[in-house]
Parts: structure tokens; C-alpha cells; sequence
């Protein structure tokens, strides 16, 4: 994330908690405020959500939207904070219920990045020890800015945190490519062995004698939140850009690591600094970028896992700190599509968040507002018959039929795709009454989109053999 200032340090919350605030496509439904420098979202897999206070508290925030008080946890004695330095990041231990840990990222004394243990009080699951913090990693940072901050736990049970460049501007110290730096950098180590924890032996620079075995990927410029699909297991990390792009990376689950993400050899996927590049490189290139303009900084943030009936359901969301704009970007026909969600003017997004039950949630560091992203938004609603469209599906089931209005002829955008959310068949027409074959689709559970007259209608299909 860029310096982590604004103009807009108060947002105006003109809507109640029941109403939507909307623009473009999609809507954000307000669901907390009052919150100040908002900068993580997570749950602990129960209907509380804990949003983290840059300035180095951590709040808890129930199902209604009420923020509890005190504090979850208050360290802000311990955390050097100012422009892009505070507690940054939060993640609970896959087994926190019975063993009461979570994991901060925050930077301390010595403008060190600080990778610590804390654990909730026996009698209260709505307090942490401030007294139990145990160290595992403390990283000193060169400069104020490029700390990275976000940590999560991998389906495969280990602590994974992003750190970025060291800071300034075009990696002066080529930290980001040196794999003898924690810098620049995803690690990935194990916090239930070692003392305090173990380079897990599937690490791809396990025992090397030329790189550090704590490294999982290198190559980050400044990754500002990625994420786990909680379905799939893919790692998703929005890598914040130099000057003129901003970059999407992505690792497919069961990846054995090692991948070199390219700064700063490499701005997104145009070379920025070729010195001192290693011409054996493989680079691995973003699935997607964007330029700068109104956009400067990505915020990184999930794969929509909760209704597997929304329009979204397997849909990557993202936004820009800068624009306030959201978007969504999902795989169709081999091709990765990107798709405006909509502009909500003065929040300065910092982060997404995910609840347990899948639903997302975005947040604003300059607004101190939570939205609930609207996963049937008021232009979606289930695809039947009606006046307007009525769909036929002919046996055996693989055969489908559109039958609309001829009276609001207008191009029909159609695509049909599964409960992950890759689409299989994509087409527009201009036929008041399309028809198309899915025979080619193995039988299985599948959704129907028609994007028509301004609205999009959702149909879940079952395809037989």
C-alpha cells in the first residue's frame, strides 16, 4: 500500500446499517463504523470478526456490526507507527480454539518488522494477553515504507507472511532478487515445531546453502494482503506497482513454491531494471495488471467463497487504495476476465476480509467504515419464467433455450459456469430466442448467467449424462 494518508479523513455515513450504498454495478452494504485506521479483516471461525487498528490496537466486531469493547488486544506501546509502519496484519492458528493462539505482524522498535505469538485469555475469548507475545521473527527494515504486513495460514497448516522490498523507490538494494534476504519476499514457516518455529522440509530452499530456507517466493515489490481461496487452496497477491503498474499474482494449489514473481527486474510484465538480473530467470508473470492514472495501489483481497448461487461465487475481488474502485477477475474459456464492480468515493480501501461463512467485507483506513459486499446485488435475480425471459431446458438437460421478449430485443451476453466459478461456455447474441448445446459439459451442478437489458439473471442447471 501506498503512504497510508488521505484527503478524505471523514466519510459522511449517510446511509442507515439496512441500506446499500451503491454505484455502478455492484453495492457495498455498510455493516460497521467508527473504526479508525482500519488495515485487516479477519474471523476466527465464529461470527466475530477482528479488524485490525494500524496505530496497534485490534477490534473485535460482532455479526450486528457493534464493535465490542475494550480492545481484543492493545499493543500500541510496541508498534512504531506512521505512513505505512504500524501492526499490520492478523492471523489465527488453524487450532486457536484449543490452543488460543493467533500471529501479528507489526513493526516495532528499530523500524523492525516484528513476527509474533500471542495468545487469548483462558476466561475471556474476547481478550488477548498483551504479556504473551513470543517472538518467532524480527526483520530490520531499511526504510519506512514497502513493509508488506499480511500473514495467513496455508491449507497445509503453515504460517505464510508477505514482506516487501525494504522500501524507497526501484529496490535500491535489489532486496526483492537477493535470496539471501528476507525482503522482498513470501516466507513460509511452521509454528507448531521448532524453537521458535521450523523451515517446514517442503519449503523450496530447505537446507540451500544459496537462499534462505524460510523463502517460499520471491521477486514482491510491496504485497499489500493476499489470500487462500478457502475451495481451491490457490494463493491470490495483490502486489502493490512502482510507478505504472499494478499486479495480480497467482499460485495455483499443490504449487511447490519457488516462484520468482520478477521485481525489480520486472514492473508487472514490462522490464523496469534489468541490471543485475539473472538472464536464466524464470519469471513468473502476473495473471493481471493495470495502469496507473486514477489507480496507484492495489489492495489485494479474496476469491468470493459464500453462496455458491451469487453471480460471484468463485469471483477474485480486488480494489485500488487510490480510485476506490472494486473489481472482480475470474478465468472464462482459459482467459482471465476482469469485471467493474463499482467506484465508492472516500473510503481509501485498505483491505478485504472474509467471515466464516465465506461472505466479504471491505475496508476503508480513511473512512474507519466496514461494507459487506452485496453477493445479489438488487440487477441479479434468479432466471425462471417471467414476462421477460423464460428458460427451457430439454432432455436429457444438456440442450438450453432462451426465450425472451421480442418486444426488449437488445444483446444477450450468456455464459454458463460451475460452482468454482470457471466459466465453460461464453457468448453473445443478438437471437430473440438462442439456443445452445452443453453436451460437451461432463454431468454435474452449473449456473446459467444472462446479462440482458441492463439486468443479469443466475439459473443453477443440472447436467445429466
Amino acid at each position: 500500500m501506498k503512504q497510508i494518508y488521505t484527503l478524505f479523513q471523514v466519510l459522511i455515513f449517510m446511509l442507515s446499517i439496512n441500506s446499500a450504498y451503491c454505484q455502478g454495478t455492484g453495492k457495498l452494504i455498510p455493516f460497521a463504523s467508527g473504526l479508525n485506521s482500519v488495515v485487516c479483516i479477519v474471523n476466527a471461525g465464529d461470527s466475530r470478526l477482528f479488524v485490525v487498528d494500524q496505530h496497534g490496537y485490534i477490534n473485535i466486531v460482532n455479526q450486528d456490526g457493534t464493535v465490542i469493547s475494550p480492545f481484543f488486544l492493545d499493543i500500541h506501546s510496541r508498534v512504531v507507527y506512521g505512513g505505512e509502519r504500524g501492526l499490520l496484519g492478523i492471523a489465527f492458528h488453524p487450532q486457536h480454539q484449543t490452543n488460543g493462539y493467533f500471529y501479528v505482524n507489526y513493526i516495532g522498535n528499530g523500524d523492525s518488522t516484528h513476527i509474533s505469538r500471542f495468545s487469548i485469555r483462558a476466561d475471556n475469548p474476547d481478550l488477548a494477553d498483551p504479556q504473551s507475545e513470543l517472538k518467532l521473527l524480527t526483520i530490520f527494515q531499511p526504510y519506512e515504507n514497502h513493509n508488506g504486513g499480511d500473514l495467513n495460514f496455508g491449507p497445509d497448516g503453515y504460517l505464510y507472511f508477505g514482506l516487501g522490498d525494504g522500501g524507497s523507490a526501484g529496490d535500491p538494494g535489489n532486496r526483492a532478487q537477493n535470496p539471501k534476504e528476507y525482503l522482498g519476499k513470501m516466507l513460509r514457516i511452521d509454528v507448531d515445531h521448532g524453537n521458535p518455529y521450523a523451515i517446514p522440509m517442503t519449503n523450496p530452499f530447505y537446507n540451500s546453502s544459496t537462499a534462505l530456507g524460510e523463502i517460499w517466493a520471491l521477486g514482491l515489490r510491496n504485497p499489500w494482503r493476499f489470500s487462500f481461496d478457502r475451495l481451491t487452496g490457490d494463493l491470490w497477491i495483490g502486489d502493490v506497482g512502482q510507478d505504472a503498474i499494478e499486479e495480480i499474482d497467482f499460485q495455483p494449489a499443490g504449487d511447490p513454491g519457488g516462484e520468482n514473481y520478477g521485481w525489480r527486474c520486472y514492473e508487472g510484465n514490462q522490464v523496469y531494471n534489468n541490471s543485475l538480473c539473472n538472464p536464466n530467470a524464470l519469471y513468473i508473470f502476473p495473471v493481471y495488471t493495470y495502469p496507473h492514472g486514477p489507480e496507484c495501489s492495489i489492495t489485494g483481497g479474496y476469491v468470493y467463497r459464500g453462496s455458491p448461487s451469487s453471480p460471484y461465487y468463485g469471483y477474485y475481488f480486488f480494489a485500488d487504495y487510490c480510485s476506490d474502485r472494486i473489481w472482480t477477475l475470474h478465468q472464462a474459456l482459459g482467459s482471465w476476465v476482469k469485471e467493474d464492480f463499482g467506484q465508492f468515493p472516500g473510503n481509501s480501501f485498505s483491505t478485504f476480509g472474509e467471515d466464516a461463512s465465506g461472505q466479504l467485507y471491505i475496508g476503508g483506513v480513511g473512512s474507519g467504515n466496514i461494507f459487506r459486499i452485496d453477493d445479489q446485488t438488487t440487477e441479479i435475480k434468479a432466471l425462471s419464467k417471467s414476462d421477460d425471459l423464460n428458460i427451457i431446458q430439454f432432455p436429457p438437460g444438456n440442450k438450453i433455450q432462451i426465450e425472451s421478449n421480442p418486444a426488449k430485443h437488445s444483446v444477450m451476453n450468456i455464459s454458463v459456469y460451475d460452482i468454482k466459478g470457471i466459466t465453460y461456455f461464453q457468448t453473445n447474441t443478438v437471437e430473440s430466442n438462442p439456443e445452445f448445446d452443453l453436451s460437451f459439459l461432463p454431468p454435474g451442478t452449473y449456473f446459467l448467467s444472462v446479462m440482458w437489458n441492463g439486468k443479469k439473471y443466475v439459473r443453477k442447471l443440472i447436467l445429466l449424462n
